[in-house]
């Protein structure tokens, strides 16, 4: 019996994430990196969630705590929080949404863990 896999969709936000995280590594003399982040998420990362939807982790299993992301959620359909999954591969932390309906994995954001910083006078200038 041949294996059902389920599709996988890069979302907008999840292609614009890319984006960022390119300008980031490029900054940081490591646009080498990039690459490295393409072809794994070709060879490895999208069959995975394809094959295994449900290998990330239950987004929900640790919930926000801010205002602004409880009220996020709360815009979500009916039963699409259920959906949510992490998935970490390597320096990256991926979102997505597995949905059991049409069989398709949505990735939704993607992180790399360097990339927000605690240099809050660059974020918060005086």
């Amino acid at each position: 019996m041949a294996e059902q896999l389920d599709r996988a969709e890069l979302t907008a936000n999840f292609l614009e994430r890319l984006d960022a995280i390119e300008a980031f590594l490029t900054e940081a003399d490591a646009a080498f990196a990039f690459d490295d982040l393409l072809a794994e998420l070709r060879a490895t990362v999208i069959p995975n969630l394809a094959r295994f939807p449900r290998i990330g982790r239950r987004y929900l299993d640790h919930p926000p705590q801010s205002a602004e992301a409880l009220s996020q959620l709360g815009t979500l359909p009916a039963g699409a929080t259920n959906a949510l999954r992490e998935y970490l591969h390597g320096d990256y932390l991926l979102l997505y949404a597995a949905m059991e309906l049409n069989e398709m994995v949505y990735l939704l954001s993607i992180r790399h863990h360097r990339e927000l910083t605690f240099d809050f006078a660059a974020h918060w200038p005086s």
